[in-house]
């Protein structure tokens, strides 16, 4: 089944846990908050089956639940990492 995933950057707390657990998802901007590798947190492109389970593993582990993760793209709902 096909996953799309957002950061929530209004809600991270820049806490690293994300890129520990799924570094070839997350990354950090400039100003240390998480955003998706794959789209510029943008939620449209599809995350490859094989990091599924790093997904699975950084959403667990988010504390303040800023990673949303759905089976369509988030197309219009989240701003570009800076």
């Amino acid at each position: 089944m096909p996953k799309y995933t957002i950061v929530d950057q209004d809600t991270c707390i820049a806490c690293g846990s994300c890129g520990a657990c799924a570094p070839d998802i997350f990354d950090y901007d400039d100003e240390g908050l998480s955003y998706v590798i794959l789209d510029e947190n943008t939620g449209t492109m599809q995350v490859p089956e094989e990091l599924h389970d790093d997904l699975e593993d950084a959403c667990d582990g988010c504390p303040t639940d800023s990673i949303k993760v759905a089976d369509v793209p988030f197309e219009g709902q989240t701003e570009k990492a800076g």
